[in-house]
């Protein structure tokens, strides 16, 4: 066991968009991301994907509807749900999906699409 302080981990990311692995639960990936801006449109087609606001403000957005989320807030995008994420300012959150999720889901993106696996 290990105690993990997520203001210090989340100093410790100079990117956007590149989640990085602090912790494992029962075969899910507990990771941690900067993001700034729009990110891709994309789904996971056997995953769904848990989002807690760990600093700023930001949108999660589906086709039809969209949620924002403050520090402290969270929300599950069941599998399958064709989704993004959105920040005017700069925010971060701690994702929690299943281990070797792609970060772009079913699309690859040569900007946003990031390395798996990489820990912090």
């Amino acid at each position: 066991m290990r105690k993990i302080n997520l203001a210090e981990k989340v100093a410790q990311i100079h990117e956007y968009w590149r989640p990085k692995i602090v912790g494992e639960l029962n075969g899910q990936e507990l990771k941690l991301v900067k993001f700034r801006g729009e990110f891709v449109w994309h789904r996971h087609l056997d995953a769904d994907e848990l989002f807690l606001g760990i600093t700023g403000c930001f949108r999660v957005e589906c086709r039809d509807a969209a949620v924002t989320l403050q520090p402290g807030d969270l929300i599950v995008v069941p599998h399958g749900v064709e989704h993004r994420t959105v920040a005017e300012e700069e925010a971060a959150a701690l994702i929690f999906e299943p281990a070797e999720v792609r970060n772009t889901g079913d699309v690859m993106d040569q900007r946003l699409t990031a390395p798996i696996g990489e820990r912090i």
